[in-house]
């Protein structure tokens, strides 16, 4: 492992004292800065800048632009300039990189709708959810114990901001996995928590033999059929939906080479992780492999990258379901272990996510 390959680590404090004070205000004003930077962005001024170029523009451009009132762009333009997404000069205001960031960049794009539609109402109560382990901030969505069976009646753009947040994270890493997935050679492949399907259909697009089933809630299941059934016939004969709880008592099928959890177990605490696998090993062949994709927080190279998990981790508190997070790699280790697992291989910096592979299987003995 190069210096460049070591994972980012917060092993000291590398914030001097005058920044110090700088960047606490910015997370004590952190919602009013998130909301201009949405304003900007959305409204149109960012791309007007972008535009302009070198030459910049003045407020007045600024306004007939963007169908302003004087006072509205210039609050907006004030807040962009403390919040380094602009600067000016000689009265004439220009694109900074973290502006151009926040208009062009696809993950910033995503992750701000993610947190404008999903969080941001309901993380006022983020302190109720650590409190009470339950998700505080879901009852403005409804009456819902998680939000996993919510997801198919979220109203818009709340819906489509969940799934561009979700599919982009783990779509990024299924290119390179595909490889290691389809080493041996898999006849048939279990997508524990498969959601629309979308790993699925990577998996019989790469492989012309595989069979996939999905595993999966029935609100989830009746997604990926309807899918299925509107934009992918073709494969409707090798990938299959079986509606199941993988948290209720019942029989696991068991006839499939690989076990295949993306993104799925964060979704869970402690002892309902254990039971899933727990479960998985009773159910599976002597000689079938377990493969879980997750981007583990303290496996990150970049900085930005562990801020990301760390940070929605407490979406999953808040949110979620109250109780599960993005885990560090010792944790996923042991709790494979606990479960009867010992893990064969590992294989990290998947993706744009940072993802980790960690195949395993069943511990003899």
């Amino acid at each position: 492992m190069t210096v460049s390959d070591k994972p980012f680590v917060y092993d000291h404090d590398n914030v001097g004292v005058a920044d110090a004070v700088l960047e606490a205000q910015r997370i004590a004003f952190g919602p009013i800065i998130f909301q201009a930077a949405v304003c900007l962005r959305d409204f149109g001024i960012l791309a007007c800048l972008k535009r302009r170029g070198a030459e910049g523009a003045t407020l007045d451009e600024i306004v007939a632009d963007s169908a302003l009132s004087g006072y509205a762009a210039g609050v907006l333009l004030d807040a962009g300039l403390s919040a380094r997404m602009i600067y000016e000069k000689e009265e004439r205001f220009y694109l900074g990189r973290v502006g151009l960031c926040l208009l062009k960049n696809k993950m910033t794009r995503i992750n701000m709708d993610f947190i404008r539609d999903i969080c941001y109402a309901g993380m006022a109560n983020l302190g109720q959810a650590i409190r009470e382990g339950a998700p505080g901030g879901l009852s403005v969505f409804g009456n819902w114990p998680t939000i996993y069976p919510a997801l198919s009646s979220l109203p818009e753009p709340a819906k489509k901001s969940w799934f561009a947040f979700d599919h982009f994270y783990s779509d990024n890493a299924f290119s390179p996995v595909l490889p290691h997935v389809f080493r041996d050679h898999p006849r048939h492949i279990y997508d524990v928590g498969g959601n629309t399907g979308r790993w699925a259909l990577r998996c019989v697009e790469y492989d012309a033999d595989v069979h996939v089933t999905v595993l999966d809630l029935p609100e989830q299941v009746a997604l990926l059929e309807g899918e299925l059934a509107a934009q992918q016939p073709d494969f409707s004969t090798r990938i299959h939906a079986r509606p199941i709880n993988i948290l209720e008592d019942g029989a696991l099928p068991g006839e499939a080479d690989v076990w295949w959890m993306s993104q799925f177990l964060d979704c869970f605490p402690e002892n309902q992780i254990i039971g899933i696998l727990t479960r998985i090993r009773r159910a599976m062949k002597p000689d079938a492999r377990i493969f879980i994709l997750e981007p583990l927080c303290d496996r990150q190279r970049f900085e930005e990258s562990a801020l990301t998990l760390n940070v929605t981790s407490l979406y999953f508190t808040c949110m979620a379901n109250g109780n599960s997070r993005f885990f560090r790699a010792k944790m996923l280790e042991e709790y494979l272990g606990r479960a009867g697992f010992m893990i064969e291989e590992t294989i990290d910096g998947l993706g744009i996510g940072g993802h980790t592979l960690t195949i395993a299987v069943m511990r003899r003995g």
